[in-house]
């Protein structure tokens, strides 16, 4: 067994070391193909992406994290869909 990878000992992305607006969009990015393509039933856990933001890879489980990598939860991922991109919808209470 090896010494501290017992799991998501942190599954909260650390934002201050990327930048989380192209890490989201790979995320999604490789979200949606693997959604597009994949013929499992199970739904994805999320995405795990390396910090040089060039790969990553669907988990159908809690990833355990290598230091050169983020995790980004399909919750997370779906949520900001959700979000409405007109503010005036936002304050009416008609987006999320």
């Amino acid at each position: 067994m090896i010494a501290g990878a017992s799991g998501n000992a942190s599954l909260t992305p650390r934002w201050e070391r990327v930048d989380s607006r192209r890490l989201i969009a790979l995320a999604r990015k490789i979200y949606f193909q693997h959604l597009s393509e994949s013929t499992h039933a199970l739904e994805p856990f999320g995405v795990v992406v390396n910090l040089d933001l060039t790969e990553g890879r669907v988990v159908l489980d809690a990833p355990t994290l290598l230091p050169h990598e983020q995790f980004i939860s399909a919750e997370l991922i779906s949520r900001r869909l959700k979000r409405s991109r007109n503010p005036k919808e936002r304050l009416r209470g008609t987006g999320s």
